[in-house]
């Protein structure tokens, strides 16, 4: 995939994060313990306005691309992980959450990264 083509699917995962977002927040009012779907939620919440922001900044950023790839990867890994953890009672697999936060940070480190690699503006 080109990183021209890129650039809509990222916008289409920042809506379906937003999404769950949202979802999950309902689910984590009406369970017994909100704590896990409730940071499932939380990170979904946070992280697809940052992808809609890297969406509108893909022009004048070299990093947007890796940062919106990293950052849509690693919270879907911990979201799931968290949600899986909730309704089946165990991870997707050992360390999944923590890979996922790990992941979120490179992205976060990629979009700071960009300050040094700004292209000309359009």
């Amino acid at each position: 995939m080109r990183n021209g083509q890129l650039r809509p699917v990222i916008l289409f995962i920042a809506g379906l994060m937003g999404l769950f977002g949202v979802v999950s927040a309902a689910a984590a009012s009406h369970g017994a313990d909100p704590r896990l779907l409730g940071g499932a939620s939380a990170m979904c919440l946070a992280h697809a306005p940052a992808l809609i922001a890297l969406y509108a900044a893909w022009p004048m950023m070299r990093t947007a691309a890796i940062a919106a790839l990293l950052l849509s990867a690693g919270t879907a890994l911990f979201a799931a992980d968290l949600t899986a953890r909730h309704f089946l009672g165990h991870g997707l697999f050992p360390m999944s959450a923590p890979t996922g936060g790990v992941i979120m940070m490179a992205g976060w480190l990629s979009v700071a990264a960009s300050a040094f690699f700004i292209r000309k503006e359009i």
